[in-house]
Order: C-alpha cells, then sequence, then structure tokens
C-alpha cells in the first residue's frame, strides 16, 4: 500500500518528487479521485467546492492530474458496490481532504472504503485530517465531531499517529508544546509535521519527505 500522508498537500517540489515517486509515472499522466467528505462538518459546502475546483490552500486537486473525479462517501452506499469499486479501482490516486479526520473514518467504514484500501493499487494523498485517518488514534485534542462509537479511534492503517500544521501562524495550539502534550496521551509513537512536511509510507515503511520542521515521538 503506497500513502502520502501531508500536512497541507502538494506544498514544495521535495513532496510533489514523493508523489511522481509512487506513482511511477508524471501527475500529467495519472487519473485521480478527490474526496472531499471531511470538510463538510468543519467548514462546510464552499470549501469543499474550493477543494474540488483546486482552489484551496492546500494542493490536491490542482497539480495538474490527467483526469480529476469527486467520490463522496455518504453516496456511495445508495450508489451501490457494482458501480463505485471499479471506479475506485481505475484510479491512479485517491486524494482525501483535510477537516474532520473522525467523520472521515466513519465514512471510509460505513462506504466500503476502508475495507477496499489494502488492495488498492492508487496512492492515497492526504491532507490533514486526511492523513491522520489513517493512524490507529488522532488523539483527543484533535475529536470534533464525535462517532457513534465514541473515542477517537481512527482506521490504523499505519501504526502512528500524526499532529499536522506544526507551527502554523494561524494556528496557536498547533506549537511543539502542544504536539509534546498530544503525543503524551497516545497509545502509539506519533509524528508533528509542519505545512511543508509529508511522511511517504511503502507497504509500512516510511519515510520523511521534507523542507520545514518535523518531529517523531516514540513511545
Amino acid at each position: 500500500m503506497k500513502l502520502l500522508l501531508t500536512s497541507a498537500g502538494v506544498k514544495n517540489a521535495s513532496i510533489h518528487g514523493a508523489l511522481v515517486e509512487l506513482l511511477g509515472k508524471p501527475v500529467s499522466e495519472a487519473n485521480a479521485l478527490v474526496v472531499p467528505t471531511a470538510v463538510y462538518p468543519m467548514s462546510g459546502p464552499a470549501a469543499a467546492w474550493r477543494v474540488i475546483a483546486g482552489q484551496s490552500s492546500t494542493p490536491l486537486s490542482e497539480v495538474g492530474w490527467k483526469s480529476l473525479g469527486v467520490l463522496e462517501l455518504t453516496a456511495l452506499p445508495s450508489v451501490g458496490p457494482e458501480l463505485w469499486v471499479p471506479w475506485v479501482q481505475e484510479a491512479d490516486a485517491l486524494l482525501l481532504s483535510g477537516g474532520d479526520s473522525l467523520y472521515l473514518s466513519h465514512w471510509m467504514r460505513e462506504s466500503g472504503l476502508a475495507e477496499l484500501l489494502p488492495s488498492l493499487e492508487a496512492v492515497c494523498v492526504g491532507v490533514s485530517a486526511g492523513s491522520m485517518v489513517m493512524a490507529p488514534r488522532v488523539g483527543q485534542e484533535f475529536v470534533g465531531w464525535r462517532p457513534p462509537t465514541g473515542g477517537d479511534e481512527a482506521l490504523g492503517v499505519v501504526d502512528f499517529a500524526i499532529f499536522p500544521h506544526l507551527d502554523h501562524p494561524l494556528l496557536p495550539e498547533n506549537s511543539m508544546a502542544d504536539a509534546i502534550g498530544w503525543a503524551a496521551g497516545l497509545p502509539c509513537p506519533g509524528y508533528a509535521i509542519d505545512d511543508e512536511t509529508a511522511l511517504k509510507v511503502v507497504d509500512g515503511a516510511v519515510e520523511v519527505v521534507s523542507e520545514g520542521r518535523w518531529k517523531l515521538f516514540t513511545r
């Protein structure tokens, strides 16, 4: 399984290079599906439109894909897997937008996408919540929308958690001191990453791709 877990999208040449390496071809030759589902509880429909239209501050849709479709997870249960599963299997990349990680986790499970993930050839590119969703836990600090089961459990695709937007000037609660407190409450390792950093994961092996600041907290 191939993941590119970012804080704020394809923000620099190093992250772009990692994406091309994972795809095995230029972005301009790759077909992508963008998943805006996580946006709704946090930022609403206008923000979802900006993600889809490539007008966000966290570049996903706007990096020059050959083709781009929209995969709205809340619609999938009513569409039926006989239709949507081939769409996902044929994609070169799945683009998971930021927003609320537990809402995204819930709908990835409810739709059946979470179960399908391990069998996909597609590269999963996450932004913020779209990266955090792959962790076993997100941490109580990042609980907004609460799933029916409660708790802060996410998908557990990787064995570490992610603290995004480290030292972001508009997010004073995302300082290194806050990251240290977050990590202390986790039952697993955690990476704090800034917006110039991504984690490239191939079959469980992690490589940090960064032009900025990051820190690994081990247990």
